[in-house]
């Protein structure tokens, strides 16, 4: 590919992002962040300034990455650049490995290293990051994470904008709720319900602090 992009954020998941972009044979453009000053260089690469000159930078290049940790607001900044006019592509890592029988929405990021199996259906503006693994059969809703180093055994299936933190292993069958987040090495054996965090080995509901 010798397209050009732009990654909006300009964080340390945007580095991750932009460098994936540039292992895919990308021209990233510039970095678009509200909370870095523009014309700082990282990784040698400007910032041209806030999410609101989007519909302006759209001269600088015709796609974007969206390179945001919140899956809500990942999702909501795909969906504003689309209404511009400006292509998501999916990006997935040259050392990463996906199945030619698994489908990956726009938007959606597959880092290094990270394999994704055959029957595996990933939604818009997933993160599938650094190690993590899916195996076949699963559903992964729009907006999640999947943490480096996260497992998921066949047949699983997670609602929109959950977070499945760094080393947790998910149970094959197991269905995760939307908007739930499963704590770091944590190992997912039960069905999780909407908006709960589970932590620990076997993984239960996270207890309020008093």
């Amino acid at each position: 590919m010798t397209d050009s992009i732009l990654v909006l954020g300009a964080g340390g998941h945007g580095k991750v992002v932009a460098d994936c972009a540039l292992s895919c044979g990308l021209v990233v453009a510039g970095f678009v962040d509200d909370a870095v000053r523009p014309g700082l260089q990282i990784l040698g690469i400007p910032v041209l300034g806030p999410m609101s000159e989007l519909p302006r930078l759209r001269a600088a290049a015709g796609a974007v990455v969206v390179a945001i940790g919140d899956g809500a607001t990942r999702v909501g900044l795909i969906e504003h650049s689309r209404s511009i006019g400006l292509r998501i592509p999916a990006l997935i890592h040259p050392s990463a490995t996906v199945s030619r029988f698994a489908s990956i929405d726009d938007g959606t990021l597959v880092l290094a290293q990270a394999a994704i199996n055959a029957g595996a259906q990933v939604g818009l503006g997933v993160i599938i990051n650094t190690g993590a693994t899916v195996d076949h059969d699963c559903i992964v809703g729009d907006g999640v994470h999947v943490c480096p180093g996260a497992h998921l055994a066949g047949n699983v299936r997670i609602g929109r904008f959950s977070w499945i933190g760094i080393g947790s292993c998910v149970k094959q069958g197991t269905v995760i709720g939307r908007n739930s987040v499963i704590g770091a090495g944590a190992a997912v054996v039960s069905d999780v319900a909407d908006g709960t965090t589970v932590v620990g080995v076997p993984a239960a509901p996270a207890k309020a602090n008093t």
